[in-house]
């Protein structure tokens, strides 16, 4: 791996409680034929980045069973109501020594495919001077996933806390790289209506 060719993680976050959702666990809700953790996961897997990780937290063990055979590495946020950013420091964390990005997924999202991830890895190799961030734009509005350069934000990743990803840090830096999308980007299921949508 050069500096030409950084190698670029993925990171799903799926350890939310999910209050809004019900009884049923939300990331083993189907979307089409699959889990919506497992359609985040797969979309991770038949990208460009090159290694995947999932935050579990509530229902980890059927979270486990539900992404059983993909070739991942699984950790476990141990506190799950300390809310987004504790997920997204434990999966950075257990990224390879080497990642220099990180495109962080969330569980929640079922239309991204592989082409959107892909689409902010080919972004970031291909800006000079490289971005802190990539992040997809569809109608004017920022969406996921989004992709991080962890030496250029690792301090204020690190620094994260309460129940936030990145998006403060982001409105902040004046070197986002921002690429347009479908609205996939902007599609998230809190409730179980929404997986009508």
């Amino acid at each position: 791996m050069t500096a030409s060719d950084p190698a670029i993680g993925a990171v799903i976050l799926a350890a939310g409680l999910g209050s809004r959702f019900g009884a049923t666990p939300k990331m083993l809700a189907p979307y089409g034929d699959r889990p919506m953790v497992r359609r985040a996961v797969e979309a991770a897997l038949a990208s460009r980045a090159d290694s995947v990780v999932a935050v579990l937290g509530v229902h980890r063990q059927a979270v486990r069973d539900a992404l059983a055979g993909l070739d991942l590495t699984l950790i476990e946020n141990p506190d799950p109501a300390a809310g987004l950013s504790a997920s997204l420091r434990l999966g950075l964390a257990a990224l390879p020594p080497r990642t220099r990005a990180a495109v962080v997924l969330l569980g929640d999202m079922p239309r991204i495919e592989a082409a959107h991830i892909d689409a902010l890895i080919a972004a970031y190799k291909a800006a000079a001077p490289r971005p802190s961030a990539v992040v997809p734009v569809s109608g004017g509005l920022r969406g996921n996933p989004v992709l991080l350069d962890l030496a250029r934000l690792g301090t204020d990743l690190a620094a994260l806390s309460g129940d936030r990803g990145a998006g403060p840090i982001l409105k902040r830096r004046g070197d986002v790289l921002e690429v347009p999308a479908d609205p996939a980007v902007i599609f998230d299921v809190d409730t179980p209506e929404a997986l009508g949508g």
